[in-house]
């Protein structure tokens, strides 16, 4: 089996008294790979990303780089290049020489360096920015240009912390689809580190949840959508996020407010949540079926609808494939959910899928 190009070994990191930054994380990414961390703020991914980069040591545990042991190596010898989410653009250059410069400071022939500076610059279109300072360019050529000083030094691993973050919506999509596009390209490995589920989901080959300092998950985007390992993992994927339904068991059936679903085979501890889509949850306007609930907010986005349905003490989130759907606030409607597609998870301690 072919040794993985990123691999960190139980790793912990403690910067003050208290909880650890990282508390014994274990990661691999294969070459060629976008591994993607994902999680909320404080959770530790961007402690993960600083010791693969060499700007932080671990405490506890190994990080290895194409097998090769990182302990006490420095950044600049680790054949890693980082785009950060401030940039970090030199502001007295202009573009052509903040792209160039990397490859400046290594000696590179002045041939080889203008080659590799137009290579880079046509692939992320910003020739038109070459006499340009940072001061004079938008936020999105901003972030291409910091794109362009990591790809122009072709490093083995690439390290994105949070790069789209001070974009708005239209850029990043058009952004972490390229960036995607690029890495593969050039045939690198990426660690990316974002809080954002829409990132995670469209741009990793596969995704490391983290909480806490802990890795909960590790899977393709598919897996950790459809099979979550704790509640957690399932309310943090998608949008809307998942339904979690206290529950309780009663005979032959897992009971969440007025919804029963059949309880499955073997022992189910007292509490329990059930977890289901939005998407799972299905809206009538008049029938028979389901249980009564009124719409309390309705969010019409194009191509498909939100709304927020109360049924009894329950608050469910729902999708509608209809763009502008005709259920209006304050409307009354009969609500089902897909029993199939429902998940059970505890109520208690991680909330482990069951």
């Amino acid at each position: 089996m072919a040794e993985p190009e990123i691999l960190l070994d139980a790793v912990s990191k403690r910067f003050a008294p208290g909880a650890a930054a990282l508390d014994r994380v274990t990661l691999s990414v294969d070459k060629g790979e976008i591994l993607v961390v994902v999680g909320p703020s404080g959770c530790g991914k961007s402690t993960t990303l600083r010791l693969v980069a060499g700007l932080e040591e671990p405490d506890g545990g190994a990080v290895s780089i194409a097998g090769r042991a990182m302990r006490g190596v420095a950044p600049q010898d680790r054949d890693v290049a980082m785009v950060f989410q401030g940039y970090a653009l030199y502001p007295q250059m202009t573009v052509r020489r903040i792209l160039e410069f990397p490859l400046k400071m290594r000696g590179v022939p002045r041939a080889e360096r203008d080659a590799s500076v137009a290579e880079v610059a046509a692939l992320l279109r910003i020739e038109p920015l070459f006499d340009r300072r940072p001061a004079q360019l938008s936020g999105g050529e901003r972030q291409r240009v910091a794109m362009g000083r990591a790809l122009v030094r072709r490093p083995r691993i690439f390290l994105f912390d949070e790069p789209l973050s001070n974009l708005d919506a239209s850029l990043r999509s058009d952004l972490r689809l390229e960036i995607g596009r690029l890495v593969r390209r050039v045939g690198g490995t990426a660690l990316y580190v974002t809080h954002d589920h829409v990132e995670a989901m469209t741009l990793g080959d596969r995704i490391a949840l983290m909480r806490a300092g802990r890795v909960v998950q590790v899977g393709s985007p598919r897996e950790v959508y459809e099979r979550p390992a704790t509640s957690f993992v399932a309310g943090f994927l998608g949008s809307p996020r998942m339904n979690l339904l206290p529950a309780h068991t009663d005979g032959d059936a897992v009971v969440a407010g007025p919804f029963r679903i059949a309880r499955p085979a073997g022992p189910l501890p007292a509490l329990l949540q059930v977890g289901v889509r939005p998407e799972h949850v299905r809206l009538e306007e008049g029938g028979t079926g389901g249980e009564r609930g009124e719409v309390v907010a309705v969010e019409p986005l194009g191509a498909q609808t939100h709304l927020v349905v109360q049924v009894g003490d329950l608050e469910l989130r729902a999708q509608h494939a209809t763009g502008f759907a005709t259920i209006a606030r304050g409307a009354s409607v009969r609500v089902s959910i897909d029993q199939t597609r429902a998940l059970l998870f505890r109520a208690d301690g991680d909330g482990e899928r069951l």
